[in-house]
């Protein structure tokens, strides 16, 4: 199958839909965009793209389509693709020709729409994706160091898409084969629209007095008072679920923002259907230099989407939902042996997961009938007793795809559990882990070693990596391999005081590990971590969260981390006079650091 039109001498006539991405055109199931212009295929429209306009003639590539414009950001918020956490322009967009730089504007999904307003006004706008979905209401925007509002008031979208849209544009598209317009549509779950109270439905203004639909602090409140931006905080995050959510609006100004309920998960069938359609799986050839963001998905298969982790600084249960949705074993394995026939595979497949790699079915047996509760984690800093723990169909997967000719070896590489892991009533799942899907290295996430740091980011106490640790380095001594654990770790995290930062360098000293990469504390739209570092409070307690913010004590953190790095010895020793760890200066076992750097060799 070729791919879309994204020339206007590649379509003859008028298209249904065009859609307007920030990212290159990559037609790989891995990015939103496919996905959703492939939906809308098999629904039987016509649909073009325009990957990353830069002119007015760009977008007037196509004409005005007959039903309306499909807006996103890619598959990234288009903030975090141009800047890093410390505000600097990254120097490659992995999502862009060669890595290039200056391919997608600074918020990507309100300029493209803004401009499409202004040269097609009479032309819906539809909006979705990551950068949509987590600015669907006000919000806290780290690089404007403010509350913003939602990005449909500064958007001037007809309609924004909020979670994984591929039921949502198939039950919109429903209605304009009925002759519905498109942005007028007002009662589809997994949308969000503006409106003035005199305009709202009816029945959601009956809603409104009887309590069935909720309002949450007004854009206003939140702006002036960040008590009032932890309460709408709270009841947003709590009505993401499609079972027990009630529909939701926030007044900005005159009018508000209505989310309607959330979209229901996909059943195993549908997610089959959704990765059987027919992507080229590879980015457009129009791109002579390549994009470098297929090399990790390529030959990588998604099994699962949907996290019941809430880890507190991820946003995944605010976009895909804390119900975990799974493809079936004949689907993956089918796209294993479509791997291994595709003349590019050289027998890896790289990965086979999806925000959790091992997470398989929704939490327990209640999340398909009453939803996820609102106040009760599944798993995190203390897992809820009702967690179905059961890797067997996992393994089952992983087996069948070991045996597919062609395929030399299946990693996994998205993230695994650690934490899940130990609930296990036996090693079995590890042991097939480390004997058959570790490349030398496996990446697991315990952030930190200080366990009111961990509570604070949803994660399970030290002990439980500790433990998951030694155990793993015992089944790989067991079994003959030298593999080794790459801990993922977060400095500056709400909560996380410079004393902390300094007994996690500890642990990292006493193991004689110092991580390569360290990613510092990151506020994105919609989390909770992000929450506390604007209002300096745990939503869960209102109580005041210590937030590192300052570019010196950030620095300090992040380089404690890193304390044998010669260049960061300076800062170190200020970290640890300030902490009151003089004790850690010297040329003793326990000491981080020399009392004075190493002289370079003339």
């Amino acid at each position: 199958m070729p791919f879309l039109p994204v020339k206007r001498e590649e379509f003859d006539g008028v298209p249904d839909f065009v859609l307007i991405s920030a990212d290159a055109y990559v037609d790989h199931p891995s990015f939103g965009m496919a996905v959703v212009s492939r939906v809308v295929e098999s629904e039987g429209f016509s649909i073009c793209i325009i990957p990353q306009p830069l002119r007015d003639a760009d977008y007037q590539r196509f004409g005005a389509p007959r039903h309306a414009f499909l807006v996103a950001s890619g598959v990234c918020d288009s903030m975090v693709d141009n800047y890093t956490v410390a505000k600097k322009r990254r120097t490659e967009d992995v999502y862009s020709e060669g890595g290039k730089l200056g391919m997608r504007p600074d918020r990507a999904v309100s300029v493209y729409t803004r401009n499409l307003k202004r040269i097609f006004p009479d032309v819906p706008v539809l909006i979705g994706g990551i950068e949509a979905s987590l600015r669907r209401f006000a919000h806290y925007d780290y690089w404007a160091d403010k509350v913003l509002p939602s990005i449909l008031v500064d958007s001037g979208a007809d309609l924004l898409m909020f979670g994984m849209g591929e039921r949502t544009i198939k039950e919109l598209l429903s209605y304009v084969k009925k002759g519905v317009p498109v942005g007028a549509l007002r009662n589809v779950r997994g949308t969000c629209y503006l409106s003035d109270y005199q305009s709202l439905p009816k029945r959601l203004q009956q809603d409104l007095v009887e309590g069935n639909a909720l309002t949450c602090p007004s854009f206003e409140d939140v702006c002036h008072d960040k008590t009032a931006y932890c309460k709408a905080f709270n009841v947003q995050s709590q009505n993401c679920d499609p079972f027990c959510s009630k529909v939701l609006l926030q007044k900005h100004g005159s009018k508000y923002v209505v989310q309607n309920l959330p979209q229901l998960p996909l059943s195993p069938k549908e997610m089959d259907e959704v990765y059987a359609l027919p992507y080229m799986r590879t980015y457009h050839p129009m791109y002579k230099l390549g994009v470098p963001a297929i090399e990790e998905v390529e030959f990588s298969i998604t099994s699962v989407r949907g996290c019941y982790g809430s880890c507190s600084y991820c946003a995944l249960t605010y976009h895909q939902g804390r119900i975990v949705q799974k493809r079936s074993k004949e689907s993956i394995v089918e796209e294993g042996k479509n791997l291994a026939a595709n003349p590019r595979f050289k027998g890896y497949i790289h990965d086979v997961g999806g925000p959790t790699a091992n997470f398989r079915d929704p939490a327990c047996e209640k999340q398909m009938k009453s939803g996820a509760c609102k106040n009760k984690n599944c798993i995190g800093y203390k897992p809820c007793a009702n967690l179905k723990v059961d890797h067997t169909e996992y393994l089952d997967i992983l087996q069948a795809l070991r045996r597919i000719d062609g395929v030399k070896k299946v990693f996994v590489r998205s993230g695994v559990r650690f934490d899940y892991v130990m609930l296990d009533k036996d090693d079995r799942f590890l042991r097939e882990l480390i004997k058959h899907h570790v490349s030398g290295q496996l990446k697991v996430a315990p952030e930190h070693s200080e366990n009111k740091v961990l509570k604070l980011m949803n994660k399970p106490p030290f002990e439980v990596y500790k433990s998951f640790k030694a155990k793993y380095d015992a089944i790989n001594r067991e079994v003959g391999k030298e593999q080794y654990l790459v801990p993922y770790l977060i400095s500056s995290h709400p909560g996380c005081e410079l004393k902390d930062a300094v007994k996690l360098a500890e642990y990292l000293h006493s193991i004689n590990y110092m991580p390569k990469q360290v990613q510092d504390f990151y506020p994105t739209p919609s989390t909770k971590s992000t929450c506390m570092y604007y209002t300096e409070m745990d939503p869960d307690t209102m109580q005041p969260v210590f937030v590192p913010k300052t570019k010196e004590e950030k620095a300090m953190q992040r380089a404690l981390l890193q304390y044998r790095k010669p260049q960061n010895h300076a800062i170190v020793k200020a970290a640890l006079l300030r902490a009151g760890r003089t004790d850690l200066i010297g040329f003793g076992a326990k000491c981080l650091i020399p009392p004075y750097p190493k002289r370079k060799d003339k």
